[in-house]
């Protein structure tokens, strides 16, 4: 496993401060599977960077350490058309965010849609997973816009059984039972101290988490957001956060361990001893443990506005931006396995 440790700011506006701030919003999970391409920046004992290193101190030591003097952590991703042909010919499946990746405003653009539709056509599940609310989604699996979706950060799945809708949960009864009231008490807190802070308005839709809008209604600044994160976790929470929404739950799943269920749920499937044949694709900060941690990972074209803040990029970015931009990944598998 790797630990970074960024080096303090020179400065309280210092070329690091961005970067501090997400190694906290994402708890350090982004950072957590050996995997994350971020050893290549850590010279190793011959001089030599790489995983070389990687892989050689890994049985040695626990945790490695690297200090990180300039962003990012990982090299730019490479264009989509660079991924190899008889490489998409092997994939099983899709991953992926919704937000800003499937949608625009909120809504599923029409090119995204399109693009499910000719997945599940040539037999390729779509298996979305999401800090959006279990209210909020259901609705998409029920409709059969998307296979499968788990919600709120890994702790609720909803897929098609049948004509109905199943839905189960990474926590028990009992558990979710327990923190309602803790996250009720963490949501006044966060309204009560932090100014213009606000509840997603999908919340009313949430069983597992709570949400404070930081961009989709309302607005909050780079100070404010991370004012929100530190309160989440003074409380024992997780938090993250995504292009719309500050995520913050009880429980150590995450859309690693989400996509991971999911796959094994309705496919039967490991996905970890098959992680080189699974794409994910994303959109935000909140995707950088997904990104680190699978090789066939692709960002969309609008994940370029957080360039100042990735610490982990996908290996390939799209072209286009949100549906447009999944439009091509979906393209470019149903091509190659045309080929095949």
């Amino acid at each position: 496993m790797v630990r970074i440790v960024v080096a303090p700011p020179p400065s309280a506006d210092g070329p690091f401060t961005k970067q501090r701030s997400i190694l906290t919003t994402s708890k350090g999970q982004v950072l957590h599977d050996r995997r994350a391409r971020v050893a290549h920046l850590t010279p190793g004992r011959s001089g030599q960077p790489g995983p070389a290193r990687a892989e050689a101190d890994a049985a040695a030591t626990p945790w490695e350490t690297c200090r990180v003097a300039t962003p990012p952590l990982t090299p730019r991703p490479l264009a989509l058309d660079q991924l190899p042909r008889d490489t998409w010919a092997r994939v099983h499946g899709v991953l992926t965010d919704i937000d800003d990746t499937l949608t625009r405003d909120g809504l599923i653009e029409p090119a995204a849609r399109a693009a499910l539709q000719r997945l599940r056509t040539a037999g390729l599940p779509a298996l979305a997973i999401t800090g959006r609310p279990m209210g909020w989604s259901e609705p998409f699996v029920r409709d059969g816009t998307l296979d499968a979706i788990v919600a709120e950060n890994g702790a609720v799945a909803l897929f098609r059984e049948g004509a109905a809708v199943r839905i189960e949960y990474a926590q028990d009864e009992a558990t979710r039972n327990a923190n309602v009231l803790r996250l009720h008490r963490v949501a006044a807190q966060v309204q009560r101290e932090v100014a213009g802070a606000t509840l997603a308005r999908d919340s009313a839709g949430r069983v597992t988490d709570i949400a404070v809008d930081h961009s989709e209604f309302a607005h909050l600044d780079g100070p404010a957001i991370e004012r929100v994160v530190a309160i989440m976790r003074a409380a024992g929470m997780s938090a993250t956060v995504s292009s719309i929404h500050i995520n913050g739950w009880f429980g150590s799943h995450t859309k690693l361990s989400g996509a991971r269920w999911i796959v094994q749920r309705l496919t039967g499937r490991d996905l970890e001893r098959e992680i080189g044949h699974w794409i994910y694709v994303g959109d935000s900060t909140n995707d950088q443990e997904m990104f680190g941690h699978f090789p066939l990972s692709v960002g969309v074209a609008n994940l370029r506005r957080f360039a100042a803040e990735l610490l982990v990029w996908p290996t390939y970015i799209t072209r286009s931006e949100r549906g447009a931009g999944f439009a091509e990944v979906a393209g470019a598998l149903i091509a190659a396995r045309t080929r095949a």
